[in-house]
């Protein structure tokens, strides 16, 4: 998980310019940059990447809707954040990765390693921040994009059909950004408002 690689297949550049170009580049051309910015063994920066996008929806959700953060007051705020940064995302990356790896090998027989399946997980959560904007539109459509990401790197990442990348993507992306981000609250509060359920 610790290893950078000084000139990874497609050079990313590392630091804050580099943190900042990977997202515009995933959430503008994707496949391009699952194609270019996915290397075997470099799994720093995805785990970089991710925890970013952790923090930046946790202080959104923080500041924007604090009715849905677990922590009151500056200080709680602050230390919920730190947790998510220290200890969840990677944890959660983790953890997902290893469900991510086990899914993809019911459904796809050659595949890329285990160090490419967790930066697409990583990079998949690009448009997650979004998902802590209080408005069940922005926040569904933050986790529906956050799920379109993460097939179409398993698609570009692992060379398998869309329909086994939707496959073995189901349970992962259902527990990132159905449960993690809160797509399934969003989704839940649409069919409400519209007298759906």
């Amino acid at each position: 998980m610790t290893t950078w690689v000084e000139n990874p297949r497609g050079g990313r550049e590392r630091g804050a310019r580099g943190l900042a170009r990977a997202w515009l580049e995933v959430l503008v051309r994707p496949r391009r940059f699952f194609e270019n910015g996915v290397a075997p063994g470099d799994q720093a920066p995805g785990l970089v990447f991710a925890v970013a996008m952790a923090v930046a929806y946790a202080v959104l959700l923080a500041v924007l809707d604090p009715a849905r953060f677990p922590a009151t007051g500056a200080l709680r705020a602050a230390v919920a954040v730190a947790l998510v940064a220290l200890l969840v995302a990677p944890a959660v990356l983790h953890l997902l990765a290893a469900l991510q790896t086990l899914t993809l090998m019911a459904f796809v027989r050659d595949r890329a390693g285990v160090s490419e399946t967790v930066q697409v997980l990583a990079y998949a959560t690009a448009p997650c921040p979004l998902a802590a904007v209080p408005s069940p539109e922005l926040a569904l459509l933050g986790c529906l994009y956050g799920s379109a990401l993460l097939v179409v790197g398993l698609v570009t990442v692992h060379r398998t059909t869309t329909g086994r990348a939707v496959l073995a993507a189901a349970l992962p992306g259902s527990l990132l950004f159905g449960y993690g981000f809160g797509g399934i609250d969003a989704l839940t509060a649409l069919l409400r408002a519209w007298y759906i359920i």
